[in-house]
């Protein structure tokens, strides 16, 4: 019976001996001949850089940056809400992949010295940003009006571009060329204490031109967009009248590429915004993205209510596009 046993046992083992002989061989050949079991060079193991970058800006992800800066409540310059929302700024653009310049100054202001901080951010690490491989800024002002009998939020004026400036930081990271040519900046202190006069207002942007001009570092700048009130539900931009021609003509033929020309006008007039420092000061072609055509300007109803995620990402979208066709 042991004999036997043994016998009917080395059957079925030549059997699945073979088997698994056949399965390796069968195995080896797969690996010979399919490109995916290869091992990939490590230049095509690394993250592809999108070609329509444009396609990746999320206005969802911007809605919800600016619902953070309207939850730290209305943020004039110098305010605790403000610190508060520079905070946040800066921990968002670090996590992007920026390195963040804080550039404090002290602004006169018709209510006496106030202290303000702009951030600056370069894409790279500490050891990585350089500060010289920057060609173009796009800016917002992160602040909101002061007001003494209302709650002011700027959740169109002042938030819904900031918001929007997050995302973008995010975005271009994944294209870290293109992200070393961009400065992007948050200004301090855009909207005046009284009234919009040579002195009272822009002292964010008015001091960072200043710097620029006296640094040097204006030459290396091809051209500036500054983004204002950008995420109206019912948008429609109006570009300043003496914006450079150059600037509106490529902007509008990205507009017209992502089929949302008709969201665009030209206005009848001038605008006095963070754009006019860099054009006048810095002399660095600047031009306004800013829809002001918005009801809600300057009173307690610019509010959530009145943000589209759908702005944000035409704005987003738009501004990526023409970017990435005006910069190697």
């Amino acid at each position: 019976m042991a004999r036997f046993a043994l016998q009917q046992l080395r059957a079925p083992l030549r059997t699945v001996t073979l088997l698994l002989l056949q399965s390796l061989a069968a195995c080896s050949q797969e690996s010979k001949t399919d490109p995916a079991s290869d091992a990939k060079p490590k230049a095509a193991q690394k993250q592809a850089v999108p070609v329509e970058i444009w396609k990746e800006f999320s206005g969802s992800r911007a809605y919800s940056e600016v619902e953070k800066q309207v939850a730290f409540g209305p943020r004039p310059a110098g305010s605790q809400a403000l610190a508060e929302a520079r905070a946040h700024l800066t921990s968002a653009l670090r996590a992007n992949g920026w390195t963040v310049e804080p550039q404090a100054f002290v602004a006169q202001t018709p209510h006496g010295a106030l202290q303000m901080i702009n951030l600056l951010a370069r894409f790279g690490g500490p050891a990585a940003a350089q500060t010289t491989t920057q060609k173009v800024i796009v800016g917002s002002h992160y602040d909101t009006k002061s007001f003494s009998t209302i709650s002011f939020v700027g959740a169109n004026d002042g938030a819904s571009s900031t918001g929007a400036l997050l995302e973008l930081s995010r975005v271009l990271a994944l294209d870290p060329a293109l992200a070393a040519q961009i400065e992007l900046v948050f200004f301090d202190g855009e909207e005046a204490l009284q009234q919009f006069t040579e002195t009272d207002g822009l002292y964010g942007s008015r001091h960072y031109a200043a710097q620029l001009r006296d640094s040097g570092r204006a030459a290396q700048f091809k051209f500036a967009v500054v983004w204002d009130m950008i995420g109206d539900r019912n948008l429609t931009v109006t570009l300043p009248l003496d914006s450079p021609k150059d600037l509106t003509q490529g902007l509008l033929s990205s507009a017209e590429a992502l089929q949302r020309r008709g969201a665009f006008r030209i206005f009848d007039r001038p605008m006095l915004d963070d754009h006019v420092p860099l054009n006048l000061i810095a002399h660095i072609p600047a031009i306004d993205i800013i829809d002001f055509e918005y009801d809600a300007w300057h009173t307690a109803d610019d509010t959530l209510t009145q943000v589209s995620a759908d702005s944000l990402q035409t704005i987003g979208a738009i501004t990526l596009h023409f970017l990435k066709k005006s910069l190697p």
